[in-house]
């Protein structure tokens, strides 16, 4: 029996439904939460359930297209809005479920913040006392 590293669709919808992948698959988990484009499949992933709700008020909902486009509005900019904000929480929480260490979403700003203290200590160096 091989050993797969990416998941199927199965998987997938296991794995964003919070079902932990197999071992063999942790180094697609860490490239799915941290790699480039995480932050817009998470976003993608949280608004494409709201699709059909979204779709049914600009249909069939009566009345002027401006206060369909609203009532879209007033549901959708929360929802966004509410996704950003628990980005990190929701990322992390993928790392541990898969039994990687949650502190990986953090890796490329730690490595930002290195660089820019290097260049700040470099630029301005303590003086002694």
């Amino acid at each position: 029996m091989s050993t797969r590293s990416t998941p199927n669709p199965l998987q997938v919808v296991k794995y964003l439904l919070g079902r932990p992948l197999p071992e063999s698959m942790r180094d697609w988990v860490v490239r799915d939460v941290t790699g480039p484009g995480s932050r817009r499949r998470y976003i993608i992933r949280g608004v494409l359930p709201f699709v059909p709700i979204l779709l049914a008020f600009a249909l069939l909902v009566p009345g002027p297209f401006v206060y369909r486009i609203g009532m879209i509005a007033l549901l959708l900019i929360p929802l966004v809005y509410f996704e950003i904000a628990l980005m990190s929480i929701y990322r992390r929480h993928l790392l541990t479920s898969n039994g990687l260490d949650g502190s990986l979403i953090d890796v490329k700003r730690q490595a930002r913040r290195e660089v820019t203290r290097s260049e700040y200590e470099a630029n301005y160096p303590r003086k002694p006392d």
